[in-house]
């Protein structure tokens, strides 16, 4: 029963997809059967349905495969060239790197998509040719020309966009989907019969009543293609991950992102040999055939099987379907891809999502949508960026004699005669290496013998910006006859500074090894630092005196640790 719904569901479904896509309708057809079984095959989340999907859809449309000399056969090689991508990706195990997409670009982003899917249908529900250089465009001309658009397509569209919403809350769920369609049809039938000029499937494409053969891609056409691919290939994976963690499988199995890359890259290759539109994981298909009661993934199969027979015993009732009707479905999938609570949600988490929201949004609707994406993804990696270079966090550890550790803030200037020691919290790389820098005591002419450990966890690479500034502080500390020390758990960070500082601004005998035990090693550098402090005082307080020429000051500069309970916590006992 579950695949008997999902493959007479299917059948309007990718009628539609392909109309969205601005392709042979028929395309969408085979989209969805063949990528579908393809799909099933390989992945390992069992109700992951791998279909065309709204974003990939409106993708194709943007690409302009119209302009190409073999329009058809180009759809193709974008299919199959998406399926290699997503493969890849599979393989090379990066389902671990969608994390770096933040909800607020993928919020923007389907929103617009949403948004992009009721304008783009606007043409086929009022009957009116708005002219425009994008969907926007085109919808304020169908605003400003509301007396050119034809009564029977929008009756039309109406009928079947109340239908699908009051049908769906009824028994008959997705399948009222179909109810709707047939209906809207029939109504279309009828204004036909009127002398009204409705657009029927068969006035656009020809329903064969036999299954495609196979069709070889064009390999010259790659190079044009390989961006809208990269950017299907994205968009598919996003959404297959977010049906990998919608639908969890019955046997308690975990699902893996990459195995299921490589099933939707199957699913593709699959549905472009066989002449279909690009797919990947649809949270709506995959839902309405868990709902309807699969227990496995056989049903994928059986509505693959569904599909075939529909098209090779019922073609002719296809080709009947009305277009308006279409447009009214994707209509009210368009509307449903919205989601107000989300962006509410982005909205009051801060004025930074916010704004990647609202620019990811912007430019998906003015924008080709391939290049929408990357346009994402380098949000969605400069968002991280900021939100990292942000969150460093530098607090001065006091060590007291009791053994305890207190967190302080810094010294904004570095005191004489002390020993602080930093801990940063926070991720160590270029972006937050001047952070740091403006975090740590400023030295001054005054900042005499002192000693500053800088305490370095968790970082397995220092990277060359860091250490560039780490040599600029060292040479400012030697300077003023200071030093400075690290502490760092990681060997390779070690030999990195052992390798950078080649000007001897760190000497690597001031760089200490962590050991397992916590707090360690920190310990011995800072009792190594106190050390030295004393003996420097001493042997600036002896230059004093020797220069003083038989006279030696009442008072001599003491010294001590820092933290002692009966000494200010800037001054060193000698």
């Amino acid at each position: 029963m579950a695949g008997l719904v999902l493959g007479v569901e299917s059948i309007p479904d990718g009628l539609a997809s392909g109309l969205l896509a601005g392709v042979n309708p028929v395309a969408g057809l085979y989209g969805y059967l063949y990528g579908m079984i393809g799909g099933a095959l390989f992945t390992s989340t069992a109700f992951m349905t791998v279909q065309a999907t709204g974003a990939m859809s409106i993708i194709v449309a943007d690409v302009d495969l119209a302009s190409r000399d073999d329009p058809a056969r180009s759809l193709f090689t974008l299919t199959i060239l998406t399926g290699v991508v997503m493969i890849i990706a599979g393989l090379l195990r990066l389902g671990s790197f969608l994390r770096f997409v933040s909800n607020s670009v993928m919020t923007g982003f389907v929103t617009a998509v949403g948004i992009n899917i009721v304008l783009g249908q606007l043409n086929d529900f009022s009957g009116y040719d708005a002219q425009g250089s994008n969907r926007v465009v085109r919808a304020f001309d169908l605003i400003f020309n509301l007396d050119k658009a034809e009564f029977g397509p929008v009756v039309v569209g109406t009928v079947t966009i109340i239908l699908i919403v009051g049908l769906q809350r009824t028994r008959l769920g997705a399948l009222g989907m179909v109810v709707a369609v047939v209906v809207g049809s029939a109504v279309a039938a009828v204004f036909r019969s009127a002398d009204r000029d409705i657009v029927l499937v068969r006035d656009i494409a020809d329903v064969p009543s036999s299954l495609p053969f196979i069709q070889l891609p064009i390999i010259s056409e790659v190079p044009y293609l390989l961006i809208p691919a990269l950017s299907l290939a994205f968009v598919g994976l996003v959404q297959g991950a977010g049906v990998s963690a919608g639908f969890p499988n019955n046997d308690g199995s975990l699902p893996s992102n990459s195995q299921d890359f490589v099933g939707q890259g199957a699913g593709n290759i699959l549905a472009g040999l066989f002449q279909g539109t690009p797919v990947g994981g649809s949270m709506s298909a995959s839902a309405i055939v868990s709902d309807a009661g699969a227990r496995s993934r056989t049903a994928l199969f059986f509505a693959g099987l569904v599909m075939a027979v529909v098209l090779l015993a019922f073609a002719s009732l296809v080709e009947l379907i009305a277009i308006p009707s279409v447009a009214g479905l994707l209509i009210v999938v368009g509307v449903g891809t919205i989601k107000p609570a989300k962006v509410r949600t982005v909205a009051l988490t801060g004025k930074v999502p916010l704004t990647v929201m609202s620019i990811t949004l912007v430019l998906t609707l003015i924008i080709p949508l391939q290049f929408a994406v990357l346009v994402g993804v380098s949000l969605s990696v400069l968002l991280f960026v900021i939100r990292q270079s942000s969150r460093l966090v530098t607090f001065r550890l006091e060590i007291r004699d009791d053994g305890r550790v207190r967190e302080v803030e810094p010294p904004s200037e570095l005191p004489p005669g002390e020993v602080v020691v930093l801990q940063p919290f926070g991720a160590i790389f270029f972006a937050t290496a001047s952070v740091l820098l403006e975090q740590m005591p400023t030295v001054t002419p005054a900042s005499r013998h002192s000693v500053v450990i800088l305490r370095i966890r968790g970082s397995d690479d220092a990277g060359a910006t860091f250490l560039d500034i780490l040599g600029q502080y060292a040479r400012a500390l030697r300077d003023a006859d200071c030093k400075l020390m690290i502490v760092t758990n990681n060997q390779h960070v070690i030999d990195q500074i052992d390798e950078r500082m080649v000007t001897q601004a760190i000497d690597i005998k001031n760089v200490y090894r962590g050991t397992e035990y916590v707090g360690e090693t920190v310990r011995q550098a800072y009792d190594d630092a106190v050390e030295w402090v004393v003996q420097h005082i001493a042997e600036s307080t002896e230059t004093v005196e020797t220069v003083e020429t038989g006279s030696t000051s009442e008072t001599v500069p003491t010294a001590g640790r820092s933290g002692h309970e009966d000494t200010p916590s800037d001054q060193l006992a000698l």
